[in-house]
Order: C-alpha cells, then structure tokens, then sequence
C-alpha cells in the first residue's frame, strides 16, 4: 500500500467511521460573577437604616478531570462549547448571592491540554481523578455596602459582575502504556497483542490493517502491564506522512519500546534503521528509550532460515534481538519477562511538563496604553477594562468613582497628552464613553 492510499484511510478516519478520537478543539466559558446590588435597610423604627446591599455570587469555573473509565475523546464529536454557571446577584438585608457551580468535564488519562490560539501547554492529566482549571468565573459585584465612607454613609453605587475568563482549547490524547510495540505495517504487532492479552484488535494479512492504536493488560509473573499496538510507521512519519503525526505522540508515553521485525519483509533490517530514524526526527526522547528488538514471524521456514544471519548484523550495532512467532506463541513468554525485567530498572520519569495547571502570562495589571483608534481612542489594559465592565453606568456613583480610578491611574493624562479632545469616543473593553470637561 503506497502513502496515497494510506492516506485515503485518514478520510475515513475523519469521516467518524473510526471509533478512536485522540485529538479535539473545545470552547469553554467561565460563568460570570452576579451583580452587586443597591439597597438600604428599612425596617419599622429604623427610619434611617444604613446600606445593605449584598455582593454578587462568584462564577463556576471550567475544570478538566481525569476519568480513567475513558479512552478516547469521542465525547467531544457531538458537543464542544462548555458554559459554567454564572454567580446570583446579591440581594437586600446583606445577602450574598450564590457562588456558580463549577462545570467538570471528564477526559481520558493521557491528555494533554493547549491553548488553541497561543500554543501553550496549560495542562498533562494522566492520574485518574487529576483535575485541572482551564478558566475561572469571574468576581462577583460588590453590592453598597462595601462603599460606605466616613463621608458617605449611604452610596448609591454597585458594581457589576466581571466577567468569566473563555478560551479555546486544544485537547489532544496520548495512550498511557508501559510498552510500546512498533514497526513496519504488517509487521504483527496486533497479533502479538491479541496472542498476550484480552485485546481484539482487527488482523489481516496485509499492510496499515491497524489504524488506530489498541490497549492490552498481559500478566507476567504477576505483574500487571499495559501494551499499546501503535500502527505501523513508514518513512516520512515524522514529517506527517500516512498518519505520522497522528500516531508517533503515543509512543512518547511508553517506558519501552517492542520493535517487531517483519520476517516475511525483503530488506528486515533496513527496516529496523527506517523505524528508528523516524523516532529519532520525530522525537529526540524517543531515540533514547530503551527498546526490545524481536523478529517476528518465526513460524515460516525462510524466516527460520534469515534468522541467523539477522542476529549476527543486529549484534554488530550492539543489540541483542530475539526471535518470535505471534501466531504459535514461540519465543513470546520469554520476550515479555525480559522487557518487564527492563521495567523493573528504569528509574520513575519525571513529569512532562512542570506548567500549571492554568497558564497565565505574568503583568503589570496596572499598565495600560492609549492609542488612536479611527477618530477616536482606545485605552488597553488588564486593570482599567475589567473596572470599566463591572462598573454599572446606572448609577452616577459609580460613574464618578470611574472617573477617579482613570486619574489615579494616569490615564486620564495620558489621553490629555496624546491628544484626546472633548467629544471625543474612548473605548476600553467593551465600553465606549465621550470625553467630556470633567474629565
């Protein structure tokens, strides 16, 4: 089967014919924080009560967790926008409002999670039940009460809830196994998974059979291992060729590398050195795990017969092969016992990635900028948009107190100075003001 033909079997693959999902783009919204609100108290003989409107509830954040009952990430096919609940608005007699549940979604262990627009890695869920926030609610709106002054002691003035964070992400899944058997296609590596575990994957007698990679426990000497069959690789993998890209990152989970030899193949050990380049441009880590090499196929009488010579070239680049049959189990026992005795030695791999769980770039949230926009302004900056959105332009309040956070902050000057005049639109976030005198 050539490279264009492989490639006919992603359409099908896309096409959902496929029931393995390892990668999905997914929409998820924080819940936004409720409203503070403004109240006063009144009750018979407290003619003159003080403020007591409550604070806004914070919304749910988005969480991923680990549910080690999945395998793929099929579930995001039919849904992909995921929405936490927003906090309630506060209410009178100093009531909070209530705090938005949070919205757990459950992937496979082995995800890994980006940011879709920026690339960067927020999140590698492998333990069941690890969770991790993708976006957090947003702050709730504080209600009057929390602006009472000596000069002041009733304010008229409540914020707005802040919005919650949304982002797109990336999900992407890598298989979670000790061993990782690789090859050629047709080199047998589903038959040697189905002759040692539970697993049925499908068998032909004919190249790319696999298209997705399968999971099978084997028991050995009362150890418990997990195999993935990853399909088998041709030259050009490492660059995308056939399904490259889509299958080489699950070989990056596993501790030890199977490489079965197809017997029955005219050139077994150029094979061997094409495998091994792949993984190499594909990856530098996995040039260096350890691998097991086993020519397979040990059953027929001119593979019995290349054997011997197969051996002498593999001990000449200093590896110790071993010869097996998937199909009548010969050599099997003792190829499985000598990689769960390379197991046993490996010291505990380190994390793949130390980021947090939430990725966050560091900044200056008081820093801002102004610049033209049309005929008007724009002013940027983390702090001054999130006052200007939780600020309820309802009130006058609220609207001076605005005014004296830009002073505060140096942006109305900064506008002054680039030359903003009266009349003139100014935007921040999604708010738009006209410059006016008493700026």
């Amino acid at each position: 089967m050539n490279v264009r033909h492989y490639r006919s079997c992603q359409a099908v693959i896309d096409k959902g014919l496929n029931v393995f999902f390892d990668e999905a783009k997914i929409f998820v919204q924080a819940g936004d924080g409720g409203r503070g609100v403004v109240a006063f108290r009144r009750e018979k003989y407290i003619p003159y009560g003080g403020p007591s409107g409550g604070h806004g509830g914070t919304g749910g954040d988005v969480v991923l967790v680990v549910d080690p009952h999945l395998n793929t990430l099929i579930s995001f096919k039919k849904r992909s926008h995921f929405k936490a609940e927003s906090g309630e608005p506060g209410r009178g007699k100093k009531q909070h409002g209530k705090n938005g549940e949070d919205w757990a979604i459950a992937v496979p262990p082995g995800t890994v999670v980006h940011d879709a627009d920026s690339g960067k890695q927020l999140a590698d869920l492998v333990e069941a039940g690890q969770r991790a926030v993708v976006v957090r609610g947003g702050r709730g709106g504080r209600g009057n009460t929390a602006f009472t002054t000596a000069v002041n002691q009733a304010p008229r003035i409540a914020e707005k809830g802040e919005a919650g964070e949304s982002r797109w992400l990336r999900l992407e899944l890598k298989l979670v196994a000790d061993i990782g058997i690789v090859g050629v296609p047709n080199a047998g590596k589903s038959t040697l998974l189905a002759a040692v575990s539970a697993a049925r994957p499908k068998i032909a007698d004919y190249p790319f059979t696999t298209l997705v990679p399968n999971l099978g426990v084997v028991l050995v000497d009362g150890r418990d291992l997990v195999l993935a069959d990853i399909p088998g690789l041709i030259e050009g993998a490492h660059a995308g060729a056939g399904l490259g890209h889509t299958f080489l990152r699950h070989v990056e989970r596993c501790r030890v590398l199977i490489h079965l030899l197809n017997g029955s193949s005219p050139d077994p050990m150029g094979d061997f050195q094409a495998i091994n380049e792949e993984l190499a441009l594909f990856s530098p880590a996995l040039a260096g795990k350890p691998q097991v090499v086993a020519l397979n196929k040990m059953d027929l009488t001119n593979v019995a017969e290349l054997w011997p010579r197969l051996r002498r070239s593999l001990q000449a680049k200093d590896v110790d092969p071993m010869a097996i049959s998937a199909v009548t189990g010969e050599g099997v026992t003792p190829l499985l016992r000598r990689v769960a005795g390379l197991l046993e030695t490996l010291p505990p791999e380190p994390p793949e990635s130390e980021a947090p769980a939430v990725f966050r770039v560091p900044e200056d949230e008081s820093a801002f900028t102004v610049e033209k926009e049309g005929e008007g302004w724009r002013v940027r900056g983390t702090r001054v948009e999130r006052v200007a959105q939780m600020t309820s332009w309802d009130y006058y309040e609220a609207a001076l107190r605005f005014q004296r956070i830009l002073e505060a902050m140096g942006i109305s000057q900064a506008l002054l100075e680039a030359g903003v005049q009266v009349g003139d639109a100014v935007t921040i976030g999604e708010t738009e003001l006209s410059w006016g005198e008493e700026w």
